[in-house]
């Protein structure tokens, strides 16, 4: 039975200041002190262990009886539950600070100063704008241990989608997931709310990068590209373009270290970190790459990128470079565009009858199921590396005037 309180608002105004500290017990642990100033201090008194502990609740009238008595019982609940109110008191406000300390923006911009070295400058640069731009205006002060999907879908990435922007929402919600996932990895947040989001965003229109798959067409470019005469670096560039079809960004941020020109298989070996799909990728050379390389490594072979910067040779190739180079030559954004080689390529060779996977796999697409994407390096790998010295032999035919109708080719 719970015990007979013995404060009440009339008794507490009426209490009148001594020359000493005066305790009013209200019961089961709650007190208020009458100060020899007048003021009026509410306090939680309880053991713990062979400890005696006493709390302040805040001062009388701004904390009034009713929400003393409610605090003091709160500390009583606690207790019950083997809580030390004083601990969970210093544990609160410990978490307060660390929210106030790890805002989604200063955890942004700690993973972003993390990826400095890691990324490209340019990477780096669209990174952070993206950031500054559509996110830390709205959640950046938010602790980010705090932000929930819903929180994120409708303040930050709806305003993007607002705009027209989908294919902007979609990378700042990538953005934003890093950001979450480092987040966890260092104690200031416990989840990342952005897989609750499948789906939720409108998907962007796919966007064809133009390419020449006209097989007299792709003969007038290789003629174009081996009368170059601009850098040799960035002639190079081109001509591995052709043969290789990989990404542009992959391309340029090659690394002689990954290379074996002499091997019993030549071949790039690209790590997955620099593979949009997060899987180490195989091309394999065929004999006219590798012409280009051991001629390119005279030039670039000291450094350490297979296509340095014309300005810099610590960093990499321009991400335009392949573009200006193909204005250059005449063929103009609209018709022809460095990623446009893998459609080239991907064309051209399910034309002729090689088997879709094979091309898919050289093509470094996503692989549906995790579990096989983490084992497929290698897969197909003979029949690729048949189909890659395939594929530079028939350049070499539309370069030359020959092999603009090449037999079907099956290969399984």
């Amino acid at each position: 039975m719970q015990a007979t309180k013995k404060l009440s608002e009339v008794k507490i105004r009426d209490l009148k200041p001594l020359h000493v500290v005066k305790r009013y017990g209200d019961g089961a642990g709650l007190y208020l002190e009458v100060k020899p100033n007048g003021s009026k201090i509410w306090s939680y008194i309880y053991r713990q262990g062979t400890s005696q502990h006493t709390l302040s609740l805040g001062k009388y009238p701004t904390v009034t009886l009713k929400t003393a008595r409610g605090k003091a019982e709160d500390m009583r609940i606690q207790r019950s539950g083997n809580v030390d109110p004083a601990e969970k008191i210093r544990s609160d406000k410990l978490e307060r600070k660390l929210s106030q300390v790890n805002t989604f923006e200063a955890v942004a911009r700690e993973y972003l100063q993390k990826q400095a070295n890691a990324w490209e400058l340019v990477t780096h640069t669209k990174a952070t704008a993206l950031l500054e731009t559509w996110a830390f205006p709205w959640i950046g002060s938010r602790p980010i241990a705090d932000i929930t999907s819903r929180e994120l879908l409708e303040t930050v990435l709806r305003r993007v989608e607002s705009f027209g922007k989908l294919e902007t929402a979609h990378r700042l919600k990538q953005r934003c997931s890093q950001i979450f996932r480092y987040a966890i990895a260092i104690g200031a947040a416990v989840r990342d709310p952005t897989p609750d989001l499948k789906g939720a965003l409108s998907s962007p229109t796919t966007r064809h990068h133009p390419a020449i798959v006209e097989p007299l067409r792709v003969g007038e470019l290789i003629r174009a590209i081996e009368t170059y005469a601009g850098s040799l670096v960035t002639r190079a560039a081109l001509r591995l373009s052709a043969l290789f079809f990989v990404r542009p960004g992959e391309l340029r941020h090659a690394e002689w270290a990954e290379f074996d020109l002499d091997g019993a298989h030549p071949q790039w070996s690209i790590p997955a970190k620099k593979m949009k799909m997060d899987a180490p990728h195989i091309v394999p050379l065929s004999t006219q790459a590798i012409a280009i390389l051991r001629e390119l490594r005279s030039l670039t072979g000291a450094g350490r990128y297979v296509f340095h910067g014309l300005h810099n040779r610590q960093r990499p190739m321009c991400e335009n470079t392949v573009n200006g180079g193909l204005q250059r030559l005449g063929f103009e954004p609209t018709e022809m565009v460095a990623h446009g080689f893998r459609t080239t390529a991907s064309t051209l060779l399910n034309e002729q009858g090689w088997s879709p996977d094979i091309i898919e796999t050289q093509l470094a697409h996503a692989e549906r199921n995790e579990v096989r994407r983490a084992y497929n390096r290698a897969k197909y790998l003979p029949q690729r590396r048949e189909m890659m010295q395939s594929w530079a032999d028939y350049l070499d035919g539309l370069r030359d005037g020959r092999n603009i109708v090449v037999p079907i080719k099956r290969s399984a």
